[in-house]
């Protein structure tokens, strides 16, 4: 097993160096936040604010290194990767895919990269947040490009599975059309419903209950990172957007002329069953030898179709599809 150099020690970044070291691997933590470092020591882990050691130690030790930072910190962060750590193998845990190829393309260039995302957090944030356990079951992204180093890929996907998750392939564009449904749109509308239940004063903070504590959970998230995520994966965010006040749209003109929401609510409830059922639809077993010619087509096919990674045996993914 490789060892692990994470950067940035924060919910996702801290729960990755906890869960590394847990799962046997030789790990250590870097990041700008002293609390953090000093948190992170205090608790009897390898952990430091010296970014530019921490990527040499990964060099000597060719060490898979993590970058666990903000979408705005990322070109800063990647130069010293280049620098410290040139030709390293490199992923990370950013929400939105094709602007951080983007930039390693261009600031990190000698850098082998493989994407990645774990489908896991809180509304939590900073060391103390962090656990373990926060991957166990977790969906982890990993990306799969054209010209994807699949040896790197499985390095990869075999530090995610270590953690407890489950890999899913993809591409980073299908990536971040997905998250903007599943991920940031609901962070933009868990910020409208609260802003709309709050101006009800103490009267709706008395009567709220189950829908709106569900429905505005996120909203507790500190809004720096939910700004980074969403105005980081704008591109793909903005048709999101768009369907949705379209679909608010319909309901309002509904509402108003017809005085009902049937269409509405009935697309609704039906949408979630179709979800459910998708979420729980049952699964076959499928292998996927790395080497092959069509490894990365056959990869792309497992994500695209719901379907995950859960073990690497030798040269062979393992999965389950739906």
């Amino acid at each position: 097993m490789r060892d692990v150099c994470v950067i940035g020690l924060g919910l996702i970044g801290g729960s990755v160096l906890r869960a590394a070291v847990s799962s046997g691997r030789t790990a250590w933590g870097a990041t700008a936040s002293t609390s953090d470092a000093d948190a992170a020591v205090a608790d009897g882990y390898d952990a430091s604010t010296a970014v530019e050691d921490a990527l040499r130690r990964a060099a000597s030790r060719e060490a898979v290194v993590v970058l666990a930072v903000p979408l705005t910190s990322l070109e800063s962060v990647l130069s010293l990767v280049e620098r410290h750590a040139p030709g390293c193998l490199l992923t990370d845990v950013t929400s939105v895919k094709a602007p951080v190829r983007e930039a390693v393309r261009a600031v990190a260039p000698s850098v082998t990269f493989v994407g990645g995302h774990p489908m896991a957090g809180t509304a939590e944030s900073g060391w103390r947040a962090a656990t373990a356990e926060l991957f166990e079951s977790a969906t982890w992204v990993t990306t799969v490009e054209p010209a994807t180093d699949l040896a790197a890929w499985r390095e990869v996907a075999t530090l995610a599975v270590d953690l407890g998750a489950r890999v899913v392939p993809l591409n980073a564009e299908v990536h971040d059309e997905t998250v903007a449904r599943v991920s940031h749109l609901p962070h933009l509308l868990a910020a409208v419903l609260a802003t709309v239940g709050a101006a009800g004063g103490p009267v709706a903070a008395a009567l709220a209950a189950g829908s709106f504590t569900d429905g505005t959970r996120v909203a507790g998230t500190r809004p720096a990172l939910v700004r980074a995520m969403t105005e980081g994966n704008r591109t793909a965010l903005l048709p999101v957007l768009d369907e949705a006040l379209g679909a608010l749209g319909a309901a309002r003109g509904s509402l108003a002329s017809t005085g009902g929401l049937a269409s509405t609510v009935d697309a609704g409830h039906e949408a979630s069953r179709r979800m459910a059922e998708l979420r729980h639809a049952p699964t076959t077993g499928v292998r996927v030898r790395l080497s092959a010619p069509d490894a990365h087509e056959a990869l792309l096919a497992i994500g695209n179709r719901g379907g995950y990674v859960t073990a690497l045996d030798g040269d062979v993914a393992v999965a389950e599809v739906p």
